[in-house]
C-alpha cells in the first residue's frame, strides 16, 4: 500500500503564533527549525513513498524548500491538521492509499511511531484511522499533571478498549488517577501522539463531516472521528528509551532542548 507522509504547519497558531520557525538547539549545539526538524523525522521513516509539508504560508514554504522540502501550499481556510493533509493529498493528485499525518510540532517522533501505524492499519482493515500512544512513566504523569495544574494545555491523552478501539482523547489527564508513581514506574496514563495514519477515503471524506460538540470543545481533530462512528485504532508504541514530547507551548522549548541534549539528538 502506497504511503505519503505529509507535515501540516501553519503560522497563526492560537498558542505560539510562528512555532513552525521557532529554533531548536541539538545536543552539539546546532540550532535547527521546527519545521526542519519535523522533515528530519519524517525523512527517517522507511517504506514511504513521499513527503511533503503542507502549509499556507509563504514564510514556512521559504524554509521549507531551503533545506529540499517538497511543499505543497494548501488553503488558510483549513480548521485543523487532518483537513490539511486532505487538501494536500487532493492537490498533489491523490493516489496514495495511506496518508500519514506527522504534524509539525512533534521533532522527537521516532521513525518505528510511524512504521508501527502503517504496519497496523495495514492489518485492521475495518480501521480508518491509526494512532499511536505511550503509556506514561511516573515522570511523564507529573509533567502532564504540572502543565494542567499551573493552567497550561500540554499533552493529549487517550482511553482505548481491550481492543484497542479509541473510547475518548482529553487534554485533561485521563484517566484519573490518585497515585503517586515513582520516575521509571508504569503508570495507568497513556500520552496520545499526535501522528495519524488515514485511508485515503476517510481522510477525503473527513472535511465533509460536521464539528462534534467534542471535537470543538477539547480543540481535538481527533474527536471527529469519533463523533461521526468511525473506528480509530489506538497503537501502543514503546520509546525504547527515547524521551518523547510535542512543541505546545513556548515553555516547551527548552523542556524539548533538554531531551535532546540528554538524548544525544543533534
Amino acid at each position: 500500500m502506497s504511503v505519503l507522509i505529509a507535515i501540516p504547519a501553519r503560522y497563526a497558531s492560537h498558542r505560539y503564533p510562528g512555532k513552525p520557525l521557532v529554533p531548536l538547539t541539538g545536543a552539539s549545539g546546532v540550532a535547527r527549525t521546527l519545521i526542519r526538524r519535523s522533515w528530519d523525522a519524517a525523512m527517517a521513516v522507511e517504506g514511504v513513498d513521499r513527503v511533503v509539508v503542507a502549509t499556507d504560508d509563504a514564510r514556512i514554504e521559504a524554509e521549507a524548500e531551503s533545506f529540499g522540502a517538497e511543499v505543497v501550499m494548501t488553503s488558510k481556510a483549513c480548521a485543523n491538521g487532518t483537513e490539511r493533509c486532505a487538501e494536500a493529498h487532493a492537490n498533489i493528485g491523490g493516489g496514495y492509499e495511506i496518508v500519514v499525518n506527522l504534524q509539525g510540532d512533534a521533532p522527537l517522533t521516532p521513525a518505528w511511531f510511524v512504521s508501527d501505524l502503517v504496519m497496523a492499519l495495514r492489518a485492521a482493515p475495518d480501521a480508518q484511522i491509526a494512532t499511536p500512544v505511550l503509556r506514561c512513566d511516573g515522570r511523564a504523569l507529573a509533567t502532564l499533571k504540572g502543565d494542567r495544574a499551573e493552567g497550561r494545555v500540554g499533552g493529549t491523552t487517550a482511553v482505548f478498549d481491550s481492543a484497542h478501539r479509541a473510547l475518548y482523547f482529553s487534554k485533561e489527564v485521563v484517566p484519573y488517577t490518585a497515585s503517586v508513581y515513582a520516575a521509571e514506574v508504569e503508570t495507568p496514563v497513556f500520552h496520545h501522539v499526535g501522528v495519524y495514519a488515514y485511508r485515503a477515503e476517510a481522510l477525503a471524506a473527513y472535511p465533509s463531516w460536521s464539528h462534534g460538540p467534542l471535537e470543538m470543545l477539547e480543540g481535538l481533530e481527533q474527536l471527529r472521528f469519533l463523533e461521526n462512528g468511525r473506528h480509530v485504532m489506538c497503537v501502543e508504541v514503546e520509546a525504547r528509551g527515547r524521551q518523547f514530547w510535542e512543541l505546545n507551548n513556548p515553555q516547551d522549548v527548552p523542556r524539548l532542548e533538554s531531551m535532546m541534549a540528554e538524548m544525544g539528538v543533534d
